[in-house]
């Protein structure tokens, strides 16, 4: 008789990719990962688009990257395998891949920033920011004759 030992552990995985090639072929990068992961025999539980940002630096020539996360389960040891066909892909510019068995499946079902944004029907905060960083400060002068008014103190 055989037991069968499941060695597979809960991870999540943030993968960056461009932001232009994945607004023009969205089934294409997710059909990349979702391949990436299997080859590894690695078990999708979830997988969601994070949010749209600018990068802190450039990457691969990119300023701007969307961030896509995913949880699987894997056996441990396949981890470097899935890391190697990220840095051999050309349309993936980055991964993170921690440990996450600590979380429940509420964590994971958590709605990300592009889903809420998406049910708000708004634009990102990034752009928000942008257009109200764009308004000039009010910088009240005074005039040569208002500061020859004033008494000295």
């Amino acid at each position: 008789m055989e037991t069968i030992v499941d060695n597979k552990k809960l991870y999540e995985a943030m993968f960056l990719v461009d932001s232009a090639e994945a607004a023009s072929d969205w089934e294409g990068i997710n059909k990349l990962i979702t391949t990436i992961l299997e080859r590894a025999g690695a078990e999708i539980v979830s997988m969601k688009k994070w949010d749209e940002r600018k990068l802190a630096y450039t990457i691969k020539k990119q300023t701007r990257g969307t961030y896509i996360l995913c949880y699987f389960r894997a056996d441990g040891g396949k981890i470097r395998d899935i890391e190697r066909d990220v840095r051999l892909s050309e349309r993936i510019m980055r991964v993170l891949i921690l440990k996450a068995d600590h979380l429940t499946e509420q964590d994971i079902a958590k709605e990300t920033p592009a889903i809420k944004l998406e049910k708000e029907g708004g634009q990102p905060a990034e752009a928000k920011m942008e257009k109200s960083e764009a308004k000039e400060p009010e910088v009240y002068e005074k005039t040569v004759e208002e500061n020859k008014a004033e008494p000295e103190k």
